[in-house]
Parts: structure tokens; C-alpha cells; sequence
């Protein structure tokens, strides 16, 4: 029997995004079989033959096991699928999580997904941090993301489907070479994976503890709404720090905008976020661009606020005098209240 690490499932509410593939399908069982309970939610894309068979099919799974089954119809997108449909799909599961309390999101991503991911990145110029990509546990502003499966490859994950005579459904649009994923997995990472299975899983953990301590480097102080304030333990890692904290934000830094991040201290990086630099504080907010009283322009300077950032803490009413304390010893404490760190 495959095993899975449950601590983070355990006495939670959990709800696991399901395609009745064989990756969702292996976790569904796999959950059934360590005891977790859970809840799934299927996302039907109208694209295939297959797809309301599979809608149903996940009812009827779900009816069986006493769990329940979220669903939902997409609209057609008929430009950049792959990403409507993702950025679609976690509107849905994120609009679950805060209407029914879950705790934590749990995807079916395995080691095949960490070397497509892998490949696809290193063919475009990328860090450790970026092409290690997945991680087991992330926690998100208002629930934990879990990627129980990310040690299994898909091989061994259609194995025990096989092996216990489990249901699951073959997506036929996996094959289709039109999407980026498909070439990569169709071209390269399947023959990686059916030769060196067993160094790309050590390679992987490697990677992700060399991610751990390349990332220990900085740490978030304060996050409000869209600002974010990190303290930088050393500035060769004002970079890295601007390009995850971004990610998470939604926004991906090309190339060329981490170049212009290692050389400037204070930038607008493509028309919408502001990055500056005071002393070992790194700031990150929305641009805004709108004319400042002098009371307020004044409180920031004594406060050392970056000017860039100015303009946000003004429109979202974020009083300048609350962010610094805690930053620096030598001024008072207290008075600082912060809301959950990215990192």
C-alpha cells in the first residue's frame, strides 16, 4: 500500500480538487484507506465526450463513500485555456473554502508534475526556488494547501488503481501536443521518468531543502491587504524575495524585470507594483499614483516609508507610524499589528 504523511489532514475539514483521473483518483482511495475524511469538488470543463460521465461518476463516488461532491460547469474559453481553466478552477475551490469552512485544498500533483514543472521552467531561465515549484505543505491566507502525492510517480499511482480495482478515467486531452505540458511530458519527462524514477525523486527532495535554505535568507514582518514588508538578511536576496513574494501574489516577474530588481532600489515593475528598498526592508505594494497631502507625505518621511509606497498606505488608510516599530529596536513597540506572513 502506498502511504501518505496525514499529519496536516488530520481532524480537519478537507476538501480534495477531484478530475476522477488516475492522480485524484489514487488520493481519494488512498484517504479512504488512512482514515481522512473529506469532501471533493470536480470542475467540468465541457470539453470532452467524457466529461459529464465523469461529473457523474464523482456524484456517485462521493454518494458511496458518505463524502460530499461539489461541482460545477465551466464556461468555453476559447483563448489560453490552460490558464482560464486553472485560474477558473481555484476561483471555484477558494469560493468553497470560505463559504464551507474547509481548512485545507489537497491536489493529486506527483513526481511527474514535479519534473514537467521542472523541465518546463529550466527552458525559460530559473532559480531553485522556481524549479522545484511544488511543495507538500503551503499555507495560504485563509487555508493549507496539501500535496499529499508529490513522492509517487504516475506510474506507481496507476499501479495501485490497477492493483485493487479502483475506478478512474483517462483524460485523452493529456495527449494533445498543443498545450506547452503535453510537449514537455510527451518529448522529454516520460522517458526521464521510466529510466531515472528513483534519482529524480531523490534530486527533488535535494532540490527543495536547498530551496529551504536559499529562502531562510529573508522573512515577511507584515502583510496588509496587498503590501507586504520583508526584512532581508542579506541584499543578494532582495531579488529572490520580490519574486516569490509577487508570485503570490499573482503577478510572474520576466526575465528582464529581475535584472532591473538586482540593480534598482526603488522600480515600478510593470506598470502595477511598486518594489523599494530602505536600508534591510524590502517593500512590495500596489502602484498607485495620486497626489498626497502634506500632513501625510510628511508622517511617511519621518517614518522612513519609501516614497513609491506612499500612495497605497494613503489609499487603503494604513497609518505610517503603525509599520515601522517593531522593524527597529531602537523605536518603540507596541504599536504594530500584524496579519498572517506569505512565507
Amino acid at each position: 500500500m502506498l502511504n501518505l504523511d496525514t499529519q496536516n489532514l488530520k481532524n480537519k475539514k478537507n476538501l480534495l480538487a477531484f478530475s476522477a483521473g488516475v492522480d485524484s483518483s489514487a488520493l481519494f482511495f488512498l484517504l479512504l484507506e488512512h482514515g481522512i475524511s473529506f469532501d471533493i469538488a470536480i470542475v467540468n470543463y465541457q470539453t470532452r465526450p467524457n466529461s459529464d460521465t465523469e461529473e457523474a461518476h464523482a456524484k456517485a463516488l462521493a454518494k458511496k463513500h458518505k463524502c460530499f461532491c461539489h461541482s460545477i460547469k465551466a464556461p468555453h474559453f476559447h483563448t489560453n485555456f490552460e490558464k482560464q481553466a486553472r485560474d477558473f478552477r481555484y476561483e471555484f475551490f477558494e469560493s468553497l473554502i470560505r463559504l464551507e469552512g474547509y481548512d485545507t485544498l489537497l491536489t493529486a500533483h506527483q513526481l511527474n508534475d514535479q519534473l514537467e514543472w521542472l523541465l518546463m521552467r529550466l527552458s525559460k531561465g530559473a532559480g531553485v526556488s522556481e524549479l522545484i515549484g511544488l511543495e507538500p505543505v503551503t499555507d495560504k491566507e485563509d487555508y493549507t494547501l496539501v500535496r499529499p502525492l508529490l513522492g509517487y510517480s504516475k506510474e506507481e499511482l496507476l499501479a495501485y488503481l490497477q492493483q485493487n480495482n479502483y475506478p478512474y478515467f483517462v483524460d485523452q486531452s493529456n495527449q494533445d501536443e498543443k498545450y506547452e505540458r503535453n510537449q514537455f511530458r510527451r518529448q522529454f519527462s516520460d522517458a526521464l521518468m521510466a529510466q531515472h524514477k528513483e534519482g529524480i525523486r531523490r534530486s527533488m527532495d535535494y532540490l527543495r531543502k536547498d530551496k529551504t535554505k536559499l529562502e531562510s535568507n529573508f522573512e515577511t514582518l507584515h502583510t496588509h491587504k496587498q503590501l507586504v514588508i520583508i526584512k532581508l538578511h542579506n541584499t543578494e536576496s532582495r531579488t529572490k524575495a520580490t519574486d516569490l513574494t509577487l508570485k503570490k501574489l499573482g503577478y510572474l516577474l520576466s526575465a528582464k524585470q529581475r535584472q532591473e530588481i538586482d540593480k534598482e532600489t526603488s522600480l515600478v515593475i510593470g506598470g502595477t507594483w511598486v518594489v523599494e528598498t530602505h536600508h534591510d526592508l524590502l517593500y512590495i505594494a500596489p502602484y498607485v499614483d495620486m497626489t498626497m497631502p502634506k500632513y501625510f507625505k510628511e508622517i511617511c518621511r519621518k517614518h522612513h516609508i519609501p516614497k513609491k509606497i506612499r500612495p497605497y498606505l494613503l489609499q487603503e488608510d494604513i497609518d505610517p507610524k503603525f509599520l515601522i516599530p517593531n522593524f527597529y529596536p531602537c523605536l518603540p513597540k507596541g504599536a504594530l499589528s500584524c496579519t498572517p506572513a506569505f512565507f
